[in-house]
């Protein structure tokens, strides 16, 4: 992010989260509003019941956009290798805490931290009531697209999965050639 001689490790890291967590969700918000973007997207909401490893279930496609998306300034500006190895860490650890399955009680930190009370509301299948809270780490890049929404009843197993596809393949391997069907 800068000379390491310059910045210590923690301030590196900070600025890589703020840099990724503005490109990773502006790419997820992208994936929800065009074809074939959701297509390769719809793969990690055919859950029916949100768990943590949910998080890391994705179309190896799409992972590889979202992870363009939130990298690349980085790459360009000359990321150390540590402080992407943990970025990467971060955000693995992250997108399991917003997928948890879990009574998690944050208080007010649900205004600004990106996990499960809030993301919960994302995988409603519903198009119009889905199609919020975006963020990955934090609530800024859905505070600027006037997607961020909280204090809605907690969405049950059985209220999230993929809009107008109940029937949506539940094998993995059918979910990765699912995007390519007709």
């Amino acid at each position: 992010v800068c000379s390491s001689d310059l910045w210590p490790l923690w301030a590196q890291l900070a600025m890589a989260i703020l840099v990724a967590d503005v490109g990773i969700p502006l790419a997820h918000f992208a994936s929800h509003k065009g074809a074939p973007l959701w297509r390769l997207h719809a793969v990690h909401h055919s859950v029916t019941r949100m768990y943590g490893f949910n998080g890391l279930m994705k179309h190896p496609l799409h992972q590889a956009v979202e992870t363009v998306a939130g990298t690349a300034p980085l790459l360009l500006i000359g990321l150390p290798m540590d402080v992407a190895a943990l970025l990467g860490f971060s955000a693995a650890i992250q997108v399991m805490l917003q997928h948890a399955n879990i009574d998690m009680r944050i208080g007010s930190l649900v205004q600004f931290w990106a996990v499960a009370p809030g993301h919960r509301h994302h995988h409603l299948a519903s198009k119009s009531d889905g199609d919020v809270n975006f963020g990955l780490f934090t609530t800024l890049t859905d505070r600027l697209l006037g997607t961020f929404v909280t204090g809605r009843p907690t969405p049950r197993d059985g209220e999230i999965g993929v809009a107008g596809a109940p029937d949506y393949p539940q094998a993995y391997l059918r979910q990765l050639t699912e995007p390519f069907r007709s």
